[in-house]
């Protein structure tokens, strides 16, 4: 913890600026019912109010606050991607960790379940079960994570395999250590890096999975606030927009609130791990 504190205060402004935003969006999630000024699915007044006050991003077409659904929509969205990807981590890495240290057959079975699942589209894959199972957060959390934990195999296992190669793994092995501690102890502790890197571009991707499923009505159903399915519904707006007046011009801009929280915490996420990725290959500025 303290080595990461140090390098924090060396990280360059890109990465101190993306750690901010995702702060600020860990507090919207975590604190959503104090900060939002109505309920997630509290109609507050007339539809398609404009921006004024008290509804400073107008409403929608039921008469919902768009700014308190956009608070809810970052518990919602990014809350449900954060525990795909955390699922997805627990199953890739482990399996990918163990196929790398037994080798043998089991290496052989799980490469080879691996290959098949990444030859199928995802998007279709997700669709076809998420259309047959329904569109529950349990579907989709299961379904997402279990098309993510291939990737993660495939890096966990290819960084496992180049730790067992060290002459500190075969100390290990020679002093009788077993298959559980040579994982936990000596493999995981060296591929820590590479894997914290790989969690930030898998939460992207799920996040933006995510969002794209909602958009196309299979992720988070109505009435919980989700930044994919607001862009859907907002996107009928556009029609409303006279750009003479301000008022029904921001009509317009209403499916850009929901992309633009999607755009801006996708970019915070990178440059994150970019930095990270800098402090993980040695390299110096």
């Amino acid at each position: 913890m303290t080595n990461w504190l140090f390098h924090l205060r060396g990280a360059p402004l890109s990465a101190r600026i993306g750690l901010a935003l995702i702060v600020i969006y860990a507090i919207l999630a975590l604190f959503a019912p104090l900060i939002a000024p109505y309920g997630e699915s509290e109609v507050a007044g007339a539809a398609y109010q404009p921006w004024i006050a008290p509804y400073y991003l107008g409403t929608d077409a039921l008469g919902r606050d768009v700014m308190s659904r956009l608070i809810y929509g970052a518990r919602n969205t990014v809350g449900l991607a954060l525990i795909t990807t955390c699922l997805a981590f627990l199953i890739g890495a482990a399996l990918g960790l163990l196929a790398a240290t037994v080798g043998g057959w089991v290496d052989t079975a799980l490469s080879r379940l691996i290959d098949v699942l990444m030859a199928i589209p995802s998007l279709i894959f997700a669709l076809l079960i998420l259309t047959i199972t329904g569109a529950s957060a349990t579907a989709l959390v299961l379904v997402i994570a279990a098309l993510d934990s291939t990737r993660v195999f495939r890096l966990s296992r290819a960084v496992a395999q180049g730790i067992l190669t060290m002459d500190y793994i075969e100390v290990a092995r020679m002093r009788g250590e077993g298959l559980g501690w040579i994982i936990r102890r000596e493999i995981l502790p060296n591929a820590s890096a590479p894997l914290i890197a790989e969690f930030g571009l898998r939460f992207c991707f799920v996040f933006l999975f995510i969002s794209a499923l909602s958009f196309l009505g299979l992720g988070l159903q109505p009435p919980t606030a989700d930044w994919g399915s607001m862009v859907r519904e907002s996107a009928r707006l556009i029609s409303f927009a006279n750009f003479a007046t301000w008022q029904t011009a921001t009509f317009g801009l209403a499916p850009l609130l929901p992309a633009t929280a999607i755009a801006i915490l996708t970019v915070a996420v990178n440059l994150v791990v970019d930095w990270v990725l800098h402090l993980s290959s040695g390299l110096k500025d």
